[in-house]
């Protein structure tokens, strides 16, 4: 266990109270009220006040981004380029404080909020230059008087509602694409992380950008979303969430309004009879058990050939000892607390059940309390063993520190384990077999696949989304291809 050196941020005790953002002003919800975001891992500590809006704070950022579309559409892609080139700049300047807050919002460890700040700063930079490739092209015509093309324009206002577990990078990969295309956005991050998430719309708005350009509104989904998915100037909804609240947005929605949703994922890692023990157990503690476990794409089943379970799960448990588990903002920690009670307790309830089905619980599963820990939402990695595939640890997401291993004898029963489940966001396969890897990236049931890697990671300039219940497969995030969704295709008939 590595040597903790103390709290390397000094924190401000004072309480500040933010404010929503709409039509280039900071504003005070309506409702006058308020409600606090808390450190996970010491609630006691406050990170800020926040507006509790309504439908009518809702109504207002709707009205002010449908204005804006109407000059922010035309401007040129230049200066929109140059505008989100100015907000990487300066979140990579306010780097430090940015990760600190991150980090004692949402509980991460300061490592993995530095790179998850400078990986939106990335962000902004791709799809500033990719913003200037927007084309459609030109079609042959059988009469010589009329020139035939396409061209691609903005939607108009699009709707963004993002979770708490990434609370920078998913929005930017969303807010990036569709400013660089000219749409205008009405943003509102979740509830537990409402503050990097203001940090990313501070900088933009410190970049320059038009007032109802970009909008920014906290409060509860009970007293918002409806009006956020709903109102007739909404003409796209791009969220990222429970597979629950998915099709809820997706039932609400207009006909009209195009619609992005990723959703849940049960991810698998098989490791196959010829795999290096020692890397998959690494890769399956990486997947599984950092973010506290907390990512769509995280390891929550581990599929393992017979001939080498027993010592997979003896490497497996022996590197879990290891972790240090604690305040995100201590030098040496590797696990951080849940986000929330809502978490911790969701998490608790599945290792019951884990345990009520009849799997063996080898190592962890209990709450942590007392010291350090006695005012966070602290849980040990769990690892069960001797899980079927009917089991509900090893259907539903938990979206916590919590692995189960399953036991097979052939790659064809991994295979049909691995697919039997209502999710399909990401999988990965560690097996030094060309034969195996082909039919898995061929057959594995899966929008993202690994071989020899963990299952979370993904690329900016990469193409991200699942399949069957993980997401609408319309439209994927990342990359290139994700520009698509944020803009239309007309066609043009220019007579001579």
């Amino acid at each position: 266990m590595n040597e903790r050196k103390g709290i390397i941020m000094a924190i401000d005790t004072t309480v500040q109270t933010f404010k929503n953002l709409i039509n280039g002003e900071w504003m005070d919800s309506i409702s006058n009220a308020t409600f606090e975001s808390k450190n996970p891992a010491k609630v006691t500590d406050i990170v800020g006040r926040f507006q509790a809006s309504v439908e009518a704070d809702v109504i207002l950022a709707m009205e002010s981004a449908e204005r804006a579309f109407q000059s922010w559409r035309n401007v040129s892609p230049t200066k929109r380029a140059e505008l989100l080139y100015k907000a990487a700049d300066l979140l990579e300047a306010r780097l430090e404080q940015y990760a600190e807050e991150l980090t004692r919002e949402e509980g991460k460890t300061l490592a993995s909020s530095r790179m998850e700040v400078k990986r939106s700063a990335q962000t902004l930079r791709y799809y500033a230059f990719e913003g200037l490739n927007i084309s459609g092209e030109t079609l042959p015509s059988e009469d010589p008087t009329i020139s035939i093309y396409t061209k691609k324009e903005p939607l108009g206002v699009v709707t963004v509602i993002t979770p708490w577990n990434f609370p920078i990078s998913i929005p930017v990969r969303k807010i990036a694409p569709a400013l660089a295309t000219g749409n205008t956005v009405v943003f509102k991050p979740a509830s537990d992380t409402p503050l990097i998430a203001l940090r990313l719309v501070q900088a933009l708005h410190d970049a320059g950008l038009p007032a109802g350009v970009i909008n920014f509104i906290t409060g509860s989904s009970s007293q918002t979303g409806n009006a956020l998915v709903t109102h007739p100037a909404v003409k796209a909804v791009t969220f990222t969430g429970s597979t629950r609240a998915g099709e809820t947005i997706q039932r609400s929605v207009r006909l009209s309004t195009r619609v992005q949703l990723e959703l849940g994922g049960k991810n698998p890692l098989l490791v196959m009879e010829d795999a290096d023990v020692e890397q998959a157990s690494e890769l399956a503690i990486k997947g599984g058990f950092e973010l506290t476990g907390q990512a769509c794409t995280g390891t929550s089943r581990v599929i393992v050939m017979e001939e080498v379970h027993d010592r997979f799960i003896h490497a497996l448990i022996e590197k879990t000892k290891k972790l240090s588990i604690g305040n995100g903002c201590l030098q040496g920690v590797e696990i951080g607390p849940l986000a929330n009670a809502s978490q911790l307790k969701n998490v608790l309830a599945y290792i019951e059940i884990g345990k009520e089905e009849g799997a063996t619980l080898v190592y962890g599963g209990e709450q942590l309390t007392g010291g350090e820990y006695a005012d966070g939402y602290f849980v040990q990695p769990a690892i069960f063993t001797d899980v079927t595939p009917s089991m509900r640890i090893a259907q539903e997401e938990i979206f916590g520190p919590v692995i189960s291993v399953l036991r097979v004898t052939s790659f064809e029963e991994a295979m049909l384990i691995a697919n039997g489940v209502e999710y399909g966001l990401s999988a990965a396969i560690c097996t030094l077999n060309p034969v195996r890897i082909q039919h898995f990236v061929n057959n594995i049931q899966s929008g993202v696949v690994k071989v020899n890697r963990p299952t979370t990671g993904n690329a900016p300039h990469v193409p991200f989304g699942g399949v069957k219940m993980s997401s609408t497969a319309t439209y994927r995030e990342s990359g290139r291809g994700a520009l698509e969704f944020y803009t239309q295709m007309k066609s043009v008939y220019h007579g001579i």
